[in-house]
């Protein structure tokens, strides 16, 4: 499997030649940025954090670790999954460059979304040797022995 590039930076920077792909990830247009000025190839805002999550954490970096968890726990509502699905599909066609508008993108919900696209997808253990149902734990027989018949 190919390694995934995917980058972040700000909107307001100048676009560079090997940016791929340049996703605005917020769910609210720049102030004072054109949409000509941008230069985007989509605009997801439906892969950004709650407005209660946004507000709630006002990118205060004692906040980050926790902010990242809940976003995580968001990313899994329907309308969020899918978007980011969609971020999947476009960091596998090539490089991927989420931008933000916050001054600081390390520590921003675009940084969370690069650190998703960068693990490894996850699917369910499957195991050749072994049925599937062998392998969940709650398939797991009784504790205590069969009666001989």
């Amino acid at each position: 499997m190919a390694k995934i590039d995917v980058r972040v930076r700000r909107v307001y920077d100048e676009p560079a030649g090997d940016d791929g792909a340049r996703v605005l990830v917020d769910r609210l247009w720049p102030r004072g940025l054109s949409k000509a000025a941008a230069r985007l190839d989509h605009w997801c805002r439906s892969v950004a954090p709650s407005t209660e999550l946004r507000t709630w954490y006002g990118h205060a970096p004692e906040r980050f670790d926790e902010f990242a968890r809940r976003y995580r726990s968001e990313l899994a509502e329907p309308e969020r999954a899918e978007a980011l699905a969609g971020l999947r599909e476009l960091a596998a066609a090539g490089p991927l460059t989420l931008l933000t508008a916050t001054r600081r993108p390390e520590i921003s919900a675009a940084a969370v979304l690069s650190d998703i696209l960068a693990e490894a997808p996850r699917h369910p253990r499957q195991r050749p040797d072994r049925p599937d149902h062998r392998d969940r734990p709650d398939s797991v027989p009784a504790s205590g022995t069969q009666a001989a018949g």
